[in-house]
């Protein structure tokens, strides 16, 4: 068993319509979410990719937005809390077990971004394991003060970081852990936008998905992109 601490590695999406969001997600991405039976928690699916367990779906609370919920793998829940609290940071749901799975809090950044700390008692999947369509390749923090959340994130985990200057989209913070590249970072490219971690999922083909996606339902905040030596890109 073994962790890679400081990497994403489990995604929630919380939503206002569980049932609809599992059907959209499955037709989208191909994902099968099985019913968990979580008690008086109320339904949680667990999303498979390639028969692989990669995140959940489950109903939000009343007044809450739906969002998706990143969880960051790291070595003590409580000392992260502590840093998280310290460092102007909120705590939405302090640590707890969740036997056997492991131990986590849920927490939210100074500029309001909700994400978890976990540690996993089976330890994480491996970093060599290639990507499969369908799988997590990115999550990425959208912010209205990038600077004072670089700072944030790396005096709270420990990140280091390494920057990009993307031109009249500003500069591109890449966070590393141990010398291995975890996230971005980068401030909010509309004043209105709520600070949020925005996770990636990989595609077979980027203008495909997103004709799917539209004839779904789905709405794009932003054009299709190609970066060189990166990929190409939306979002929704």
């Amino acid at each position: 068993m073994s962790h890679s601490f400081g990497k994403f590695i489990w995604f929630e999406h919380v939503s206002s319509d569980a049932d609809a969001a599992r059907g959209f997600y499955g037709s989208l991405f191909g994902w099968n979410a099985t019913v968990a039976d979580m008690g008086k928690g109320g339904t949680y699916y667990l999303i498979q990719n390639a028969e692989e367990g990669i995140g959940g779906i489950r109903r939000a609370d009343a007044g809450v937005p739906t969002h998706w919920r990143s969880s960051l793998s790291g070595p003590d829940v409580d000392a992260a809390v502590d840093a998280v609290g310290g460092g102007g940071g909120r705590i939405l749901m302090p640590p707890r077990d969740y036997p056997p799975a492991g131990r986590g809090a849920t927490l939210a950044d100074p500029f309001g971004a909700v994400f978890s700390i976990w540690t996993n008692s089976r330890g994480d999947r491996p970093d060599d394991r290639p990507i499969a369509a369908g799988d997590w390749c990115w999550n990425e923090l959208m912010t209205p003060d990038d600077a004072a959340a670089l700072a944030f994130y790396e005096k709270a985990f420990g990140f280091a970081h390494q920057d990009f200057d993307m031109g009249p989209q500003g500069v591109y913070h890449v966070l590393a852990k141990d010398g291995v590249q975890r996230a971005g970072l980068m401030k909010c490219p509309q004043a209105n936008m709520p600070s949020a971690w925005l996770p990636y999922v990989k595609v077979a083909d980027c203008d495909a998905c997103i004709r799917q996606a539209v004839t779904l339902g789905a709405r794009p905040v932003m054009e299709a992109m190609q970066i060189d030596k990166v990929g190409r890109f939306c979002a929704f």
